[in-house]
């Protein structure tokens, strides 16, 4: 199965422990029988709402391959983790192609020749 996580980590860290805790988050992944396809750090963002009274944190997604017991060690890993404000771990489905229908040409349809009246004739 496929899964995309992304979690938040306290603005209080520096670029170095964020790093660190990537690289535990990969760790418990791969422990589960895991595999880590993609990790992008996006840098700090600022929240809509204080969250934990913090007003920005540093966003951290990954997409994952597993199962369904490595993403139940894998939010353990954050509940237990201080310093994750939020996370979220989703299953992405496989991508339906959509088939364009086919498109028909109309037979055109010849509108009836209009009668011309002379006016003239008496």
């Amino acid at each position: 199965m496929n899964y995309e996580s992304t979690f938040i980590v306290s603005p209080e860290l520096s670029i170095d422990k964020v790093e660190e805790l990537t690289a535990k988050v990969v760790k418990t992944i791969e422990a589960a029988k895991g595999t880590v396809k993609t990790v992008q750090k996006l840098g700090k963002k600022k929240f809509a709402y204080p969250v934990n009274k913090f007003r920005e944190g540093n966003y951290v997604y990954m997409e994952l391959g597993g199962e369904g017991s490595m993403v139940g060690s894998l939010e353990n890993f954050f509940k237990f983790n201080d310093s994750v404000i939020r996370f979220l771990t989703v299953k992405v489905e496989k991508k339906k192609v959509a088939v364009k229908p086919t498109t028909k040409t109309k037979p055109s349809v010849e509108k009836p020749a209009t009668e011309v009246k002379n006016d003239t004739a008496k």
